[in-house]
C-alpha cells in the first residue's frame, strides 16, 4: 500500500516515515500544495494529511481531492480538536480524523481497517 504523507512538522514527518516504512511505500510532502501535486502524480493508496499547513491547509487539500475525483481513503490527523473541527473535517470529504497527539497503535489499527477495504 502506497501512503501519501502530507504533513509540515519535520519531526512527526521523519518518525512516521520511519513507522510506516517496514510495512508501506511513504511518499512524503511538506505542505498542501506539494501534496495536491503528489497526489496527482504518485496516486496514492491512502492520504493521510495535516491540516494546519502553510500555502494548502488539509481541509482545502481534501475537498479539491474529492473535487477532482480523487476516492481513495483520506485521514486527516491534527491537532485541530473540537467537534465542529471534526464535523469540518468530515465533511470536507476525510474518511477518518486522528487528534494529535495520538496513540500510534490507533494510527496503524486505522491504517489497517482501510488497506482492507
Amino acid at each position: 500500500m502506497k501512503i501519501l504523507l502530507v504533513e509540515d512538522n519535520s519531526e512527526l514527518r521523519l518518525f512516521l516515515r520511519s513507522i510506516f516504512a517496514s510495512e508501506y511505500r511513504i511518499v512524503e510532502a511538506v505542505d498542501g500544495m506539494q501534496g495536491w501535486s503528489k497526489a496527482l502524480k504518485f496516486l496514492p493508496d491512502i492520504i493521510i494529511s495535516d491540516v494546519m499547513m502553510p500555502g494548502k491547509d488539509g481541509i482545502t487539500l481534501t475537498r479539491e481531492a474529492r473535487a477532482a475525483g480523487i476516492t481513495v481513503p483520506i485521514l486527516l490527523l491534527t491537532a485541530l480538536d473540537t467537534l465542529g473541527d471534526k464535523v469540518t473535517g468530515l465533511d470536507a470529504g476525510a474518511d477518518d480524523y486522528i487528534v494529535k497527539p495520538f496513540a500510534m497503535e490507533e494510527l496503524l489499527a486505522r491504517l489497517r481497517i482501510w488497506s482492507r477495504r
